[in-house]
């Protein structure tokens, strides 16, 4: 990628090409559903509106008119005023950044592995990545999630221009209704078929920071527990405490240093990357003065950046593994 982006004139617009059936589906998620779980709609209208870097056939689908139209409302309003960070940008590097990795992983245990996407949402990789080919994945949500994306799904095939997007990748795919912030998420998992005694890539993608302090540990935990059992690779994205406060009322976990937070549980390697680092720019930040680079100049233990006093939200891209001859003790 060049690092230039598409100007509001051409930046690709959604198909919106949508049967009564899969609108009708669309308002009862606008009336019936809270804003953490219409944010699953909201990055599939990010991945949808960034098609130019991120291939999600099925974005548009999972999205809606409503989300999709305002996402692209947005993109337009930055490119009109020449924002430096276009709205999407974020989303688009991280979903970037969690496919690389994921491959990487996926090649690592020699292509057959376990996938478990932890608040899937409308995540669609397991109908896109060739990666998957030989590996079982498993995607947990909300029931009432999990139900309306295979309805959505259903009515979809319903449509010739939607109905060759509808083929399964994945070697085989398991959705699991079931609550993160219950105790019994694992316990359904284990029931859907999931295998513990086999190498897993966790991906906790958009996720953890809607958990309550104690859930989100309880999850990590539970995933680095695994380590003991097999090798283990958990994919993730933290926000440091500044971030939560962008909506006090959905974000609650935080960790400033998710790379000394994980070896206290359990993983024995962590890597961590910020927005903007080589391996999480994917050419897409044109203006050299972007947020980004001003953040990642700084120190992390810095809360407050010193020229201007705007908190430095920050939000770390983290890559952490284990295996049973190599987890280290907790602290």
């Amino acid at each position: 990628m060049n690092g230039s982006l598409p100007d509001h004139h051409n930046w690709p617009q959604p198909g919106l090409l949508y049967s009564e059936a899969v609108r009708e589906l669309h308002a009862t998620i606008e009336n019936d559903w809270d804003s953490v779980k219409q944010s699953a709609c909201q990055t599939a209208a990010g991945r949808a509106l960034w098609k130019h870097v991120v291939h999600d056939p099925l974005a548009e689908l999972f999205a809606g008119e409503t989300h999709l139209n305002n996402f692209y409302e947005k993109i337009k309003k930055d490119l009109l005023n020449n924002a430096r960070e276009v709205s999407g940008v974020i989303l688009a590097v991280r979903t970037l950044w969690f496919e690389s990795k994921l491959e990487a992983a996926v090649n690592s245990f020699g292509g057959g592995a376990q996938v478990v996407l932890l608040g899937a949402g409308m995540d669609a990789r397991a109908y896109r990545l060739e990666c998957l080919k030989e590996s079982d994945v498993y995607e947990i949500d909300f029931p009432e999630v999990m139900q309306m994306k295979d309805t959505l799904l259903q009515a979809a095939m319903e449509s010739i221009n939607e109905a060759s997007q509808l083929t399964l990748t994945a070697k085989s795919l398991r959705r699991v209704a079931a609550d993160m912030r219950d105790e019994d998420w694992f316990k359904k998992l284990r029931e859907s078929g999931f295998i513990p005694e086999k190498n897993t890539i966790w991906i906790l993608e958009g996720i953890i920071y809607y958990l309550p302090h104690s859930q989100a540990m309880g999850v990590l935990k539970t995933i680095a527990d695994n380590c003991r059992i097999t090798q283990t690779v958990l994919l993730a994205d933290f926000m440091n405490k500044q971030s939560t406060s962008l909506s006090a009322t959905n974000f609650h976990f935080y960790s400033d240093w998710p790379d000394h937070l994980l070896p206290s549980l359990g993983f024995s390697d962590v890597k961590l990357s910020q927005i903007g680092d080589p391996d999480a720019d994917y050419g897409l930040f044109h203006d050299p003065h972007n947020l980004f680079n001003k953040l990642r100049g700084l120190p992390r233990s810095i809360q407050n950046h010193p020229d201007d006093g705007t908190p430095c939200r920050r939000l770390y891209l983290v890559q952490a593994s284990g295996s049973p001859n190599q987890t280290i003790s907790r602290e």
